[in-house]
């Protein structure tokens, strides 16, 4: 009988780049700002990005753009969803035994807090020219900060997998 070997170190090789940006518009106004000033057309992705976090199940609507032509991937992803839970009142109150909804702010990476988008970049080849890409974003007047993150620093880079 044969033995099959298999190697973890293929699933850990990391082949996107992620760039954060801070902006305070809505998500599909971010993605017409991407649209015209990088060389891409984002759409909305119908399928959102559904994540287990311990107040219940988060559902991140993204947008995307495959460019088959250069075989890249591009993806802006909000930080930032707002879910509701509905609980049993406790305690001592007037409104004993109610249902009440608690909305709670949850995060894809938890760790960026105070990233309000992630521009998530996919290629097989290292990318040479993610400098250029922050700098345009950058140039946009409704960003106000963008840089690029190491996603080897990145704790829950399982929620990245989609």
């Amino acid at each position: 009988m044969a033995v099959l070997k298999l190697q973890l170190d293929e699933f850990d090789a990391i082949d996107y780049d992620l760039i954060a940006i801070h902006s305070s518009v809505e998500d599909y106004r971010m993605a017409f700002l991407l649209n015209q000033q990088l060389p891409i057309i984002l759409y909305k992705n119908k399928k959102p990005i559904e994540v287990s976090v311990k107040e219940g199940e988060a559902a991140f609507t993204y947008f995307e753009f495959d460019d088959e032509k250069s075989e890249i991937n591009w993806m802006l992803i909000p930080n930032k969803n707002e879910i509701v839970v509905r609980k049993k009142s406790t305690g001592q109150n007037l409104f004993l035994d109610a249902q009440v909804e608690i909305a709670t702010l949850v995060f894809l990476l938890p760790e960026f807090k105070k990233v309000d988008y992630f521009l998530k970049i996919e290629r097989q080849d290292a990318v040479d020219d993610i400098e250029q890409v922050v700098s345009a974003i950058h140039k946009i007047k409704q960003v106000s900060t963008v840089y690029v993150v190491d996603p080897k620093k990145i704790k829950s880079k399982n929620n990245l997998i989609f």
